[in-house]
């Protein structure tokens, strides 16, 4: 998919979220599109930053730096969320580039956090990676410890907002995304950030507050230039 298709792409994924909203019968107050552009080159973002898109997601931190440090420069409205895992010697400079991290997942990581945030001066939104199918090659923590896992990073302090989850490729996803509902609302945090490219409609109608879309918006990723 060449980039002269991407606006178009993304303006249509814009209107498939407002008719979920309107199908949903209880939607959040807000659905947020994160334009996952991981593995996508500066020529693929420009066409979404001209349509006026800002919010953009990505895997991996030093991948993000050298593509956004520049681009933000440039628009300095951005607002950048890492959405794959983060390893604890990266910490600092997530803390430094993102706005929002998507997948805080163990007591270490956490920890590692709340010094950088004092360190850098900054307190980026996180959300906690869940792993609703227990799957063991799956980062998150599970369902039964997530309550725990909540209180934990509430009391370090952090500026903890919301829960993110992947559901299983093989299984439904409309169990897992009513199951992060269910721990976002007794944890009485406002931010699910649940439903990709395949399964985001049916994410919005159990209350997503951020979908995260790459596929549908900028074609397939060159897995070979990796």
């Amino acid at each position: 998919m060449g980039p002269e298709h991407i606006a178009e792409n993304l303006n249509l994924i814009l209107a498939r979220i407002e008719a979920a909203r309107k199908g949903a019968l209880k939607p959040a107050p807000f659905t947020r599109l994160v334009a996952v552009s991981k593995m996508h080159d500066t020529a693929h973002i420009r066409p979404a930053l001209a349509a006026g898109h800002r919010l953009f997601g990505e895997s991996r931190v030093q991948e993000a730096q050298a593509k956004w440090a520049p681009l933000k420069q440039e628009f300095p409205d951005i607002e950048l969320h890492l959405i794959g895992p983060l390893q604890t010697n990266k910490a600092r400079e997530a803390v430094a580039l993102f706005d929002a991290i998507h997948s805080v997942d163990r007591p270490k990581l956490a920890q590692v956090l709340k010094t950088e945030c004092e360190k850098v001066g900054r307190a980026p939104e996180l959300l906690i990676q869940v792993n609703t199918g227990e799957e063991p090659q799956k980062a998150g923590v599970a369902p039964k410890d997530a309550a725990a896992f909540i209180a934990e990073v509430r009391a370090l302090g952090l500026n903890l907002r919301g829960l993110m989850c992947i559901p299983p490729l093989d299984e439904p996803p409309a169990p897992h995304f009513a199951l992060l509902a269910k721990l976002a609302d007794e944890a009485d945090l406002p931010y699910r950030s649940m439903g990709m490219s395949d399964d985001f409609d049916t994410a919005i109608r159990y209350g997503a507050t951020h979908v995260r879309v790459g596929t549908a918006i900028f074609g397939e990723r060159d897995y070979t230039s990796v």
